[in-house]
């Protein structure tokens, strides 16, 4: 499918509020399939029930579905480019690591330390801590779990979204909930955080998008770079960015008690030093 040709078919039927979405998706389509609704809705200077409307109209389902096949479009015509482009096999040792460094650089230059800091102590005084993330994003939320656990911190995360949705209504005030979701916008993890928020938890939100749906529910954000196009999920580089703020707050609550931060550290790999040989 030539999404751009079917977007111009479209196009005279569009109100002139949906026409503004597609001349921006005409214009932009390389920076489009790393937006999320919202962004996309900012950029055109429309509301986000408009994007959908305008997804819905020229034939799919919504905004994701939309973007899949944009990013398919794009992704083609970057094939294609690339055929004639010798060398191409032998460089791309070297691409995957200046993207790691570069995801690294943008992480930093993203980073709001007050935030951070604000992050740390809030999880520092909590009662309970619970980490939510699906598909990529909940491997993220176990390695956190894993990460807490070395320094002496308890927390849960689990990769089951019923367990999750029941242990986020027993969140409640004093207990922290923290969310990974590198688009912002899965509806899973939106809804389980709501939930947790309504009972009184505070809710961290690590996400990629400074303006997606999670961060509506969030009390405190934290930004991470890396974004990925809907062909790309579970990308490296995008979790490389979610681990580095988990170190970063891991690094954070140490400092506050580093005393029992190393004890803690010992003590867990004595734990399990006799399982290796």
């Amino acid at each position: 499918m030539d999404l751009k040709a079917q977007i111009k078919s479209y196009y005279p039927s569009l109100t002139k509020s949906e026409q503004k979405v597609a001349q921006c998706v005409l214009d932009h389509a390389d920076e489009v399939i790393f937006h999320s609704v919202t962004e996309l809705a900012e950029h055109s200077k429309v509301g986000e029930t408009t994007v959908i409307r305008f997804c819905r109209k020229i034939g799919f389902k919504g905004y994701q579905e939309f973007k899949l096949v944009l990013a398919q479009n794009q992704t083609y015509k970057m094939m294609e480019a690339d055929k004639n482009d010798e060398g191409s096999a032998e460089d791309f040792t070297q691409d995957i690591c200046n993207s790691a460094i570069h995801v690294l650089q943008v992480s930093m230059s993203l980073l709001d330390k007050q935030k951070l800091y604000e992050a740390i102590d809030l999880i520092d005084q909590a009662r309970h801590i619970q980490f939510f993330g699906v598909g990529s994003s909940g491997i993220t939320a176990l390695d956190a779990k894993n990460r807490f656990l070395r320094i002496g911190r308890r927390s849960e995360a689990t990769a089951d979204s019923h367990i999750q949705a029941m242990s986020a209504v027993l969140l409640e005030e004093g207990d922290v909930a923290i969310g990974f979701s590198i688009s912002g916008s899965t509806m899973d993890t939106n809804e389980i955080l709501a939930k947790a928020k309504k009972n009184g938890a505070k809710v961290i939100a690590i996400t990629n998008y400074a303006k997606s749906p999670i961060t509506s529910i969030a009390d405190i954000v934290l930004l991470t770079a890396g974004k990925e196009s809907p062909l790309e999920g579970g990308s490296i580089t995008a979790k490389i960015s979610q681990l580095f703020v988990i170190d970063l707050i891991c690094e954070g609550l140490s400092l506050k008690d580093s005393s029992r931060a190393k004890s803690m550290k010992e003590k867990t790999a004595l734990a399990v030093i006799d399982r290796i040989y």
